[in-house]
């Protein structure tokens, strides 16, 4: 079975960091490219931030550019998104996603979800 483990997830204020990490079993990440989605209440779940270690492609959102960065430990299976410079528009439950497209490119379809984690970013 799959599984998408998150944990980092806290209260900050604006201009902080957190760094989210998802730890990943029962998936072979050569296979699917690992990333992080968001929601906020009343809209559509969106997309942060994807890899994909086959295509060597990365994807992030333009509202995260030159503030998030996604990383990726090979040995443990874990997946990390290091968020700087947070604002309070980041604020929104954080998704750790397993996507079988390789390419990155948008519309993302999602195979499988982690559980989410709450960022929440103070003015």
């Amino acid at each position: 079975e799959v599984q998408l483990v998150e944990s980092g997830g806290g209260l900050v204020q604006a201009g902080g960091s957190l760094r989210l990490s998802c730890a990943a079993s029962g998936l072979n990440f050569d296979d699917y490219g690992i990333g992080w989605f968001r929601q906020v209440p009343g809209k559509e779940r969106e997309a942060v931030s994807c890899y994909s270690l086959s295509s060597h492609r990365t994807y992030y959102a333009d509202s995260v550019k030159g503030r998030f960065t996604i990383s990726r430990d090979n040995a443990k299976n874990t997946v990390y998104l290091q968020m700087n410079s947070l604002k309070p528009e980041d604020t929104a439950v954080y998704y750790c996603v397993a996507v079988l497209d390789v390419t990155m490119t948008p519309p993302f379809i999602v195979d499988y979800w982690g559980q989410g984690t709450q960022v929440t970013v103070s003015s």
